[in-house]
């Protein structure tokens, strides 16, 4: 099975609720995925305006 993702903040979802826009708008069309560990000092995080620790998805349709 795909993983889910928030089509608006672009982060993976285990369940049924986005936990960073509390949305429910998700899609299993995804490409490239991106772990983010610390964002205050990830030059790639702030490039892509990630402001919290989680794995993203780095395009979504």
């Amino acid at each position: 099975m795909a993983k889910k993702v928030c089509k608006k903040c672009r982060i993976f979802v285990d369940g049924s609720v986005c936990p960073l826009c509390k949305g429910s708008n998700f899609t299993e069309s995804w490409k490239g995925r991106i772990i983010v560990t610390d964002p205050i000092n990830s030059e790639i995080a702030k490039k892509l305006g990630i402001t919290a620790k989680g794995e993203y998805a780095i395009k979504v349709r």
